[in-house]
């Protein structure tokens, strides 16, 4: 279980991980869309995830989010490297109802995020163009390439539902452990 911290002036944050959980987890960071939005990552990544913040919300849940992300990239990157015995790239394409959003990713120490989910406005209170935000402070912390990209789609719960859906997928099946792969790099070293 990995354990990380982040105390700024705008959030107290404290994220729990365990990469080979079991999906189960415990989510409060005061913004309820997104609260749903980590239980269903912890979920389909099958990561145990505990997660804590007190943010500034009386100003919006930007800060929240943002160092959300920032703390669970974290905890994914020491978690996760040095990189071994795993597969390294993971794919998904998740449907719900309308919607089909694919996710691409590669454990390659390289951050690097394409988001291209045509979606604004807002789910409830939650503002769309936070997810972004999520994933660009997740994949730069944690060291991971990611294309999440809509394929189709018109309920904005659901878009956005399926991009945390479809990126959980792919890091699972990305950290799948693979005993003959060894470093998955042709370099010897990622």
């Amino acid at each position: 279980m990995i354990t990380q911290e982040r105390m700024t002036k705008e959030t107290e944050i404290t994220v729990k991980l365990e990469l080979q959980g079991s999906g189960k987890s415990n989510i409060n960071t005061g913004v309820g869309f997104f609260d749903h939005m980590l239980e269903a990552f912890s979920k389909h990544a099958l990561i145990d995830l505990d997660v804590t913040c007190k943010g500034d919300t009386h100003i919006d849940d930007h800060h929240s989010v943002e160092d959300v992300g920032i703390v669970i990239g974290q905890a994914l990157a020491k978690a996760i490297y040095p990189i071994e015995k795993v597969e390294r790239f993971g794919n998904a394409t998740v449907v719900m109802d309308e919607t089909a959003v694919e996710c691409d990713m590669d454990l390659s120490g390289r951050p690097y995020l394409h988001y291209e989910v045509g979606v604004n406005g807002k789910v409830g209170s939650f503002d769309t163009e936070l997810a972004e935000e999520f994933f660009h402070a997740v994949v730069l912390n944690a060291r991971i390439t990611a294309h999440i990209v809509m394929k189709r789609g018109r309920n904005k719960h659901h878009i956005l539902e399926a991009s945390f859906k479809a990126f959980a997928v792919a890091l699972r099946r990305a950290t799948a452990e693979n005993i003959r792969t060894g470093i998955p790099s042709t370099k010897g070293v990622l």
